[in-house]
């Protein structure tokens, strides 16, 4: 049984969800995605937040769910790829729970990466992504408590969350 949150964090594409969802079904933990989370609150999605509202008010809506999420009952927590990058979101993240980073090298990303929902990738995707990339993973491997590749496909990368979870976490 988890006495902590446990975050996925990395960047788009890497996983999270996909990877969060399936070990959460093997290990009987509860599994929330925070974006899907944040879009059921709001009543709109993502993109419509961003053209309405600005990213600002988006980032806004992260923290406050975290804030939140850290009161409810512990389970595996899939956050958005920039969730990590506010300092505040890392001290909530650092002070209520554990940190999983999946790592997912930047070319199978590319290979496999839907842009349609994610405003900060409407223009340039792969260039973008790049940029994302390079600023982001440092700030990532900085905070993961455990950092395990996705090099594979998504199934043998949910087994390996799934063992990581009752192994570490005692799922």
């Amino acid at each position: 049984m988890l006495n902590r949150q446990i975050f996925l964090i990395g960047m788009p594409g890497s996983g999270k969800s996909t990877v969060g969802q399936r070990a959460a079904r093997e290990t009987g933990v509860p599994f929330l995605d925070l974006d899907n989370w944040i879009e059921a609150r709001a009543g709109i999605s993502i993109p419509e937040i961003f053209e309405k509202y600005g990213e600002a008010a988006f980032r806004k809506a992260e923290t406050n769910a975290l804030v939140w999420l850290t009161r409810e009952r512990p389970g595996l927590i899939s956050l958005g790829g920039g969730t990590a990058m506010n300092p505040v979101n890392r001290k909530i993240l650092r002070n209520h729970g554990s940190v999983i980073l999946i790592d997912r090298p930047l070319e199978l990303i590319l290979e496999s990466l839907r842009t349609e929902n994610r405003p900060l990738l409407q223009e340039n995707p792969a260039e973008k992504m790049q940029e994302l990339y390079e600023v982001r993973m440092p700030v990532y491997r900085q905070l993961a408590d455990v950092t395990f590749r996705n090099d594979g496909d998504f199934a043998a990368a949910a087994s390996l969350l799934a063992r990581v979870l009752r192994e570490r976490y005692h799922a």
